[in-house]
């Protein structure tokens, strides 16, 4: 099965200008943001407040706060099937490349690839078929091979040449912590990831990062009022340097501020035991539109498409190859 389908990357730069493509998930953070009246106004204020962030954390040196400047790239990966279908292409997943232009040397520095996750597939797993494998249901259960096409093509994604040969190290991807899970701050302390916080039962998407092969470990980085869940291949703290860990910080800090302001911008610090809540209604809100349902509608519809387009001429393929390639974690 492997020889059947290839992967292709192409990017886009994230600016005040970008615009999402046709083929872009429309369901992705930042296209989200770059739409609507005040889209150049939605994406020029994040750009600034992922800046300002990245200068607040790298102080070093950095005395009037301006030394850095973030620049984003979008990477879409496409899976292209080499076998004679009407269907031969289709959008795998997005997101995001980092570099880092230090502005008094000159001199750019790459970042973490990752940082957002956008996936169609995964759109099809929420959306599609955890609803359809609980509908009549008297409890609520998943499926046991629950992505496991997903993780298998990530984690293939990854191993690929095309990936190595663009990206020097393993992704980092950064999101959201569970708003069903109880998180516990440690005694552990990373000089720029903050302070770590655990929680001893996953939830439904720390099992699916996990079957794409990826760890997570929560921390609340310095001026951060909520721990960030970092999903990653490898050692999370010895892996990257500092000014690629504040990149991640201060590009996903943002993104989650506008996104979920009742948790990233509330008003008070996470406690030492700490439950994250949509329902909080001590937070500031951004000057960024941001349509948080047309979001989750979009999803739906977006999942209904991969079942269209990938999953009913391609899916018997896939699951083959899933079931035949081991999972390296």
């Amino acid at each position: 099965m492997t020889n059947e389908f290839t992967f292709k990357i192409s990017t886009t730069r994230f600016d005040e200008d970008y615009a999402p493509s046709e083929n872009s998930r429309i369901t992705t953070n930042f296209a989200n943001l770059a739409r609507g009246e005040h889209r150049h106004q939605n994406l020029r204020n994040t750009l600034t407040m992922i800046n300002r962030r990245f200068n607040d954390l790298a102080e070093w040196d950095n005395g009037n706060q301006d030394r850095y400047e973030v620049e984003l790239e979008i990477v879409s990966a496409d899976l292209q099937f080499t076998a004679a279908d009407q269907d031969q292409q289709f959008p795998f997943l997005e997101i995001l490349d980092v570099q880092i232009l230090d502005r008094l040397s000159g001199v750019r520095h790459p970042g973490i690839v990752g940082n957002n996750f956008s996936s169609y597939i995964r759109d099809y797993d929420f959306s599609v078929r955890l609803p359809a494998a609980n509908k009549g249901a008297t409890e609520f259960t998943v499926p046991d091979d629950f992505g496991d096409v997903h993780g298998k093509l990530f984690q293939h994604f990854l191993d690929s040449a095309v990936y190595q040969e663009r990206f020097l190290g393993s992704p980092v991807i950064c999101i959201s912590v569970s708003t069903s899970r109880t998180y516990r701050r440690t005694e552990n302390h990373h000089p720029i990831l903050g302070v770590e916080y655990q929680q001893n039962d996953y939830s439904l998407t720390d099992d699916y990062f996990g079957k794409m092969g990826l760890q997570v470990r929560y921390f609340m980085p310095r001026g951060t009022v909520a721990p960030l869940a970092f999903y990653f291949r490898g050692d999370l703290l010895n892996d990257y340097s500092n000014l690629q860990l504040i990149g991640t910080i201060s590009t996903m800090e943002t993104f989650q501020k506008i996104y979920r302001p009742e948790i990233y911008n509330a008003n008070s610090a996470a406690a030492g035991i700490y439950r994250p809540s949509l329902d909080s209604q001590d937070f500031s809100k951004t000057l960024i539109d941001y349509d948080r349902v047309e979001r989750s509608e979009l999803a739906t519809k977006q999942g209904k498409f991969t079942e269209e387009h990938l999953m009913k001429p391609h899916g018997a393929a896939l699951e083959q190859f899933a079931a035949n390639v081991p999972v390296l974690v």
